[in-house]
C-alpha cells in the first residue's frame, strides 16, 4: 500500500495509524472542535474504529474520502487531520476538509498543512480544481481559506439540517493556475 508523506517546515502529513488514537480522541471528543464538523463528538472506541477504517484506503479512488494525520515534526504528536476526496466522475477535481486540535489552534498549523496539501494535490496529483464546503458561521475556517486565496463561489442558505437545526454553508474553490500564482 502506498503511504502518504507530505513534509512542510513543521509538519508531516501522513496516513493515520492506531498509535494516533489518544491524540485523535482528545480533539474529536471536544464539542468545540466538532461544532462545525460533519461528525459529532466521538467516543474512544469510535475513534479507534475510524482510524482502523482508514488503514486500507489509498488515495485515488473516486468518491471516497480518505483521512490523513497532521503530525508535529518536533513532538511526533498528532495535532489534527485532513480529508481529501476525488470527485466521483472526474478525478481532476477534489474536495478537502481539515480538523485541528484545540490544543494546537491559532499557531499557523492549519495554514501550513493546507498549503502542503494544495502543493501535493496540484503539483503531484495534477488536480485541476479543489473545493471546500464550510459552515457559514465558521469564521476561522473562512479566514483560513481566504488567506490562501480561495474564492468564495457559493452561499447555500439553510441547505443542511445539521446538529438539530438548519445551517448555511459557503463553497470555496481554487484552480491549479491560481495556486501557481
Amino acid at each position: 500500500m502506498q503511504k502518504l508523506s507530505i513534509i512542510t517546515n513543521r509538519l508531516i502529513i501522513r496516513n493515520l495509524v492506531i498509535t494516533d488514537l489518544d491524540n485523535f480522541h482528545q480533539y474529536r471528543s471536544n464539542p468545540e472542535v466538532t461544532k462545525y464538523q460533519g461528525f459529532d463528538v466521538m467516543t474512544k472506541e469510535a475513534c479507534a474504529d475510524f482510524i482502523n477504517s482508514q488503514a486500507e484506503k489509498q488515495f485515488g479512488k473516486p468518491g471516497q474520502w480518505i483521512q490523513y494525520a497532521i503530525e508535529n515534526k518536533e513532538t511526533n504528536q498528532l495535532i489534527g487531520d485532513c480529508a481529501v476526496k476525488l470527485h466521483q466522475y472526474d478525478v481532476r477535481l477534489a474536495e478537502i476538509g481539515m480538523t485541528i486540535s484545540d490544543l494546537h489552534q491559532k499557531k499557523g498549523y492549519a495554514k501550513e498543512a493546507l498549503a502542503g496539501i494544495l502543493d501535493w494535490l496540484f503539483e503531484t496529483q495534477n488536480i485541476h480544481r479543489i473545493t471546500e464546503i464550510v459552515d457559514a458561521e465558521n469564521v476561522a475556517s473562512i479566514n483560513l481559506l481566504k488567506s490562501l486565496n480561495f474564492k468564495q463561489e457559493g452561499h447555500f442558505i439553510e441547505n443542511i439540517f445539521f446538529k438539530g437545526k438548519w445551517g448555511s454553508e459557503f463553497q470555496f474553490a481554487m484552480l491549479k493556475r491560481e495556486w501557481k500564482k
